[in-house]
């Protein structure tokens, strides 16, 4: 979660990211954004309903959804991907968001 909390704050201005939770309490949840979450450039939110995760058809976590403006999926992932697989990724949702 650091790559991509430094990436939240590198492309904050072009970006949103949120991160919701799922199975866990609120004070869970919020303990473990003020863990990972040091920028205060991701915005988190505990699911409990799931509805989210069920809109996105996400099983479990991590898993990592880039949506473009319109709403459209541009792109979905599960598990983890290193900086630059990340960095790319976000410059193409740009590309075709802009």
């Amino acid at each position: 979660m650091p790559v991509v909390d430094a990436l939240a704050a590198e492309y904050a201005d072009e970006v949103d990211f949120v991160a919701p939770a799922w199975k866990s309490s609120l004070e869970g949840a919020q303990a473990r954004a003020d863990e990972l979450f040091l920028s205060g450039k991701i915005q988190w939110g505990l699911d409990e309903p799931e509805k989210i995760f069920q809109l996105y058809g996400v099983p479990y976590q991590p898993v990592t959804v880039l949506i473009a403006g319109d709403q459209t999926v541009v792109e979905a992932w599960a598990g983890v991907r290193g900086e630059e697989d990340l960095r790319a990724a976000i410059e193409n949702l740009i590309a075709l968001s802009g």
